[in-house]
């Protein structure tokens, strides 16, 4: 009972400690007491301690797979932390966000000849693509021309299928990225976030990592949701907010989904109440 990998389909809203927090409390209440005697010489009875942790942190906004290891197996957290991993995300293009998804403040990307990646000036491209909605499954039947029309964005050009294509094939690859601002990376010591959150601007540190695979799953402007394949210590915000950039209209994500963790995958997970209400 003390020394497993669970596998939990974290839901969104929660932070990854606050999972570890819960399995550790109903692990600890399974564990029972045990008698220990205080400084003051009075024996009371504590709750056994159990040892939890998580294998990677996810958002608070994001859900998916979270391995979470108890007992002797946390000794193998650095391990789990290597693996490769997926995930389903999907960006708001024709935004931008201080934090890279939901949970920052949002900002309508104003487009210039500076900002954009096409050849030609944006001024001479058309407010309309024209061309048809992009998706792999078959509910979507809308054309571009009318998520175009139809959406708030007005001061940006929509990309077409094609430009969006070339720009996300462009970051497979070994590439570079600069690591968000708010992110738990120590920078002199103090959590980036907490610098961040304080209006303090630090030179954040840049990392090698690697694209496995990107697979464009559904694009009807102004959302882009992509599957992708990433090396460990891959931040999927930042990639989210590069394709945005790459492509001249800003993004940031609106969700994120971790489905895989090396060989463990997100369908044989349980959700955090499907675990805790099991005897």
């Amino acid at each position: 009972m003390n020394d497993e990998i669970l596998l939990i389909d974290k839901p969104a809203g929660m932070s990854s400690f606050g999972v570890v927090a819960r399995v550790r409390r109903k692990l600890s209440e399974k564990a029972g007491y045990v008698e220990v005697k205080d400084k003051d010489g009075v024996v009371r009875e504590k709750r056994k301690k159990v040892k939890v942790g998580h294998t990677g942190t996810l958002d608070p906004f994001a859900t998916g797979l979270l391995l979470i290891l108890t007992g002797k197996e946390t000794k193998r957290a650095n391990e789990f932390l290597k693996l490769d991993k997926e995930y389903v995300a999907t960006i708001r293009l024709g935004a931008t966000s201080t934090t890279g998804d939901i949970e920052g403040e949002i900002k309508p990307f104003v487009s210039s000849d500076q900002s954009s990646r096409f050849s030609e000036p944006a001024a001479s491209r058309p407010v309309v693509t024209g061309e048809t909605c992009f998706d792999r499954s078959p509910l979507v039947a809308k054309s571009s021309e009318q998520a175009c029309r139809l959406s708030p964005v007005k001061t940006v050009t929509c990309p077409s299928i094609s430009q969006v294509e070339e720009v996300v094939q462009s970051f497979i690859g070994e590439i570079e990225q600069t690591v968000p601002q708010y992110s738990a990376v120590k920078i002199n010591g103090q959590r980036a976030y907490k610098l961040a959150r304080e209006g303090r601007q630090v030179e954040m540190p840049r990392r090698r990592i690697q694209i496995y695979e990107i697979e464009i799953l559904r694009y009807e402007w102004p959302e882009l949701t992509i599957r992708c394949k990433v090396s460990s210590g891959t931040y999927i915000r930042t990639l989210g907010e590069d394709i945005g950039n790459k492509l001249g209209v800003g993004g940031y994500l609106t969700a994120l989904r971790r489905t895989e963790v090396g060989e463990y995958r997100v369908d044989n997970a349980m959700t955090l109440e499907e675990y805790l209400s099991h005897p």
